[in-house]
């Protein structure tokens, strides 16, 4: 096998598929450049997709990584999680070897999101797979003549078998801002986080890598550039309201997720900014 970047056509969306001599394989769909679907070699799927995901390119797609830009969640007077999830992006670069596949994909402002955004701007993700490694980094640059601001993410749904049987580590003495609590700030005292209800969480200035442990194999998660982390899982009632989720949906994914939420980027004209997410596979 030799890696090879190829377009492809996933259930009727233009994608790419990017392989490595070692077998690992991405697919990433030009629609929202969202990567759907991430195996290391000789492993498993590792991300979530909803198999009742809309893959018509009619709403957001439920799973992968979705990419929020320029707006997290519902802070601000955007649709939510902005409007990069929902638009075309276009391929800038395509590189391999025999180690690696990366692209880039690019979006930039247009009359239809000044309607909504008034601002001009270019963003870049790119996607890397090398061995057991899967790097996504996302570069926005202020290309107007005045300064604004974002917030942004990668919505990543990390696969688990079975997510009340999985444990989260790194997040001891990290204060977060408890979604389901009426926004209160709190204190994270376990030496683990286990998810055993509805849980919807911001942390605060994380500076440490986490762990994602199961029963036989573990995810190394570790970001650069974003300050917080959001953790998300929506239980039972949640899954069940959601119609692009099945019911049980919940019980097999965790998002765990590279964020600058707490505080918005601003970005002087000119300026650049950057975050990466960093998933490894053991």
């Amino acid at each position: 096998m030799t890696s090879a970047i190829e377009r492809i056509d996933f259930h009727g969306l233009p994608a790419l598929r990017l392989q490595t001599a070692t077998g690992a394989q991405a697919v990433v769909s030009l629609f929202g450049a969202q990567v759907l679907s991430w195996t290391p070699p000789g492993g498993g799927e590792r991300l979530y997709l909803s198999p009742t995901a809309v893959l018509d390119a009619s709403a957001p797609i439920r799973g992968g990584v979705p990419v929020c830009f320029p707006q997290f969640a519902d802070q601000g007077s955007l649709p939510k999680h902005g409007f990069a999830r929902t638009a075309t992006w276009t391929v800038e670069t395509e590189r391999s070897s025999k180690e690696y596949a990366l692209v880039t994909l690019g979006l930039a402002d247009s009359d239809a999101t000044r309607t909504r955004w008034p601002h001009a701007f270019h963003a870049e993700l790119s996607i890397l797979i090398e061995d057991s490694r899967l790097e996504l980094e996302l570069e926005v640059e202020n290309t107007g003549s005045a300064a604004l601001e974002f917030t942004a993410a990668l919505h990543s749904y990390l696969a688990v078998r079975e997510v009340e049987e999985s444990r989260l580590e790194g997040l001891h003495g990290y204060h977060y801002s408890d979604k389901t609590d009426a926004d209160r700030v709190k204190r994270d005292s376990g030496d683990v986080l286990l998810v055993e209800a509805e849980t919807d969480r911001i942390y605060r200035d994380v500076k440490r890598p986490l762990l994602l442990r199961e029963y036989d194999r573990s995810l190394g998660i570790n970001a650069d550039g974003f300050t917080d982390v959001v953790v998300w899982n929506p239980w039972l009632e949640r899954s069940a309201a959601l119609p692009d989720l099945p019911a049980d949906g919940f019980r097999h994914m965790l998002c765990v997720e590279a964020a600058a939420a707490h505080a918005p980027v601003r970005l002087a004209a000119g300026e650049t900014w950057w975050g990466r997410q960093t998933l490894v596979a053991l």
